[in-house]
């Protein structure tokens, strides 16, 4: 079930459920969203936890009241040997594992966060841990990053356990439950569903930057989807990067946030700015563009790791997702980073640290921003070398992401949800795992031990007071 359906898939063993006509709708309707809203009305917080949450929620819904979904549901002969879910504010997809009475496993687009961490091992410390509500990356030297970290966490929780899990709980009930009466089921309770997943695939790579400790199921299969070789290039592409004599710079804002949103005035001063430049220019652009200088060629569609493959290519001018993060470390190619939203501000500032990118805030001035940014990149070498070296770390791994993931789904099927890689810590609640049970009942055992000493205390004391008063 996804909203974007695969193309030339002649596999028998394979069926889509086709979500696009729903969620784009969402898409469509959110202003966060859009390029340009957020260029004129930057949101006040980094990350508005409230809002991401209803919006997990939201998609959720949307998921399982889709009329397809709903069928294969309902259908009392399917079955299904594991259910792999993309994991993203809401616990909703568990109800699938244990409909299907088989392993499930969580897909998380982005790294060892806290927010994935919980389901499978326990809440990593905020003091030296990242996440994506929070723009800091560790180590967090001040208290302030440590302070909102923790504040972070509280937050999340408190709207989680306060508004969102009940909205889940009471959902998960109505819906599942006549599901389940269909198989002769008992609908289980819902957080002994969420807390029973056998593994997380994390879309990350064990060398890009500090991380916190894991469990030994959290797998790190970050560039899975990358293809090697990658594909060739349409002949016109190739003709224009093989012709770029001074190189040439790709800049692209994604699939999910588009060029096109960006205000025309802004637009104007970029195709200017472009244009004095010596460098070839390939701008992902969606719509048609006037006036454009002869060094810069619109793409409307554009093959983004065969673009990125090219040894052409000078540096990536991207808005920072995993993704383009993931494949520019694996062509070994710098990037300019624009931020937007979510998780782009630490995977660009991760790039910045280590010494592979630099940062331009998205922002009305960003044409003049972005050229002091690109004469800095063309002049400086040593960010290609820093990307080499990255790139090196990432490729140093014992098999391909692509062979690591199927392995592991395989293994989860093949030993009935890999019971023996769950960590302790996701078989206590968390008042035990804080020893609260035990303090609880040492104060307890205290408080008696002292009444009752100062009762045996009073009556030793007190009898003989009473004695040598009446001899008086």
């Amino acid at each position: 079930m996804s909203v974007y359906p695969p193309k030339n898939i002649s596999e028998k063993n394979f069926r889509h459920i086709d979500l696009s006509s729903t969620h784009m709708d969402l898409i469509s309707q959110d202003d966060i969203l859009n390029i340009g809203h957020l260029i004129r009305h930057p949101p006040a917080e980094y990350a508005d936890i409230e809002y991401l949450q209803n919006m997990g929620l939201i998609t959720a819904y949307t998921t399982f009241e889709n009329e397809k979904v709903k069928k294969l549901l309902e259908d009392t002969s399917e079955k299904f040997d594991v259910v792999i879910s993309d994991l993203f504010e809401s616990e909703l997809y568990t109800a699938l594992g244990a409909l299907y009475d088989c392993p499930f496993i969580w897909g998380y687009s982005m790294g060892p966060h806290w927010l994935a961490l919980r389901l499978v091992d326990e809440t990593t410390n905020p003091a030296y841990a990242m996440d994506y509500l929070a723009p800091d990356i560790p180590p967090f030297r001040m208290w302030a990053p440590r302070l909102l970290k923790l504040w972070t966490q509280i937050k999340w929780f408190f709207i989680k356990m306060t508004n969102v899990i009940r909205q889940e709980r009471t959902f998960y009930k109505q819906y599942f439950e006549p599901i389940f009466a269909k198989r002769n089921k008992r609908l289980p309770e819902y957080e002994d569903v969420i807390y029973n997943a056998s593994m997380v695939l994390s879309n990350e790579f064990p060398g890009n930057g500090l991380m916190p400790s894991v469990p030994q199921n959290f797998k790190f299969i970050g560039g899975y989807h990358i293809e090697t070789p990658p594909k060739p290039l349409p002949h016109e592409i190739l003709t224009i990067l093989d012709n770029a004599k001074h190189g040439f710079i790709y800049f692209s804002m994604g699939s999910t946030w588009k060029s096109k949103d960006i205000p025309k005035e802004v637009t104007k001063g970029l195709l200017e700015m472009f244009g004095t430049l010596k460098e070839t220019v390939i701008w992902k652009y969606e719509e048609g563009l006037q006036n454009v200088p002869k060094n810069v060629h619109i793409l409307k569609w554009a093959p983004q790791t065969s673009i990125l493959a090219h040894p052409n290519i000078l540096f990536f001018i991207t808005h920072g997702g995993l993704l383009s993060s993931i494949e520019s470390v694996h062509y070994a190619v710098p990037v300019i980073g624009v931020p937007i939203y979510f998780d782009q501000f630490i995977n660009i500032d991760r790039g910045v640290q280590r010494g592979s990118a630099l940062r331009v805030d998205l922002s009305m001035n960003l044409p003049r921003d972005l050229k002091v940014a690109i004469d800095t990149m063309v002049k400086d070498k040593t960010f290609k070398k820093r990307a080499e070296e990255i790139s090196s770390i990432y490729h140093d791994r014992p098999v391909t992401p692509g062979t690591e993931l199927v392995h592991w789904v395989e293994h989860v099927v093949r030993t009935r949800g890999a019971p023996h890689l769950r960590s302790p810590a996701s078989l206590m609640p968390w008042w035990e795992k804080m020893f609260l049970d035990v303090i609880v009942f040492v104060i307890i055992v205290g408080m008696i031990s002292v009444y009752y000493v100062k009762k045996a205390i009073k009556h030793v004391f007190g009898s003989k007071f009473v004695s040598k008063k009446k001899r008086n």
